[in-house]
């Protein structure tokens, strides 16, 4: 269990450039976007290459609200663990993070993608990638 997150400090600047491209209400919508991507690439990520914890702060209330359960249940899946493995908030921060600089770096190649658009075609794949 864990009550507070934070991304890297490179992260920080990024959460808030992503948030305001995507019109996004507020900046915990970008982390779990991100949280989500980086699932969704099928990897998995080496705790030892964990980054600072030097950036944007979020509670876990904040963050997942009333859908922690879910979130949880997709790290846990994704990594074979337990729901009570005491390494789900260090996945939990990589995957933010890793989410963060893989959208970062497609909105730079894509410079005048909306960021609607950009949401649009990653729906989309995923839907694609159902079938």
């Amino acid at each position: 269990m864990f009550t507070q997150i934070k991304t890297s400090s490179a992260n920080k600047r990024v959460v808030s450039e992503l948030s305001r491209k995507f019109n996004l209400a507020t900046e915990n919508v970008i982390a779990r976007i991100a949280y989500t991507y980086s699932l969704s690439k099928n990897r998995k990520l080496d705790l030892l290459e964990i980054k600072d914890s030097s950036g944007k702060e979020y509670s876990k209330n904040v963050l997942f609200g009333n859908n922690y359960p879910y979130y949880v249940a997709m790290l846990c899946v994704h990594y074979q663990i337990s729901e009570n493995n005491k390494d789900i908030p260090r996945y939990i921060k990589m995957h933010i993070d890793d989410g963060l600089e893989l959208i970062d770096a497609e909105v730079k190649d894509n410079p005048n993608l909306s960021g609607f658009d950009y949401l649009i075609d990653k729906i989309e794949e995923g839907l694609n990638g159902l079938c």
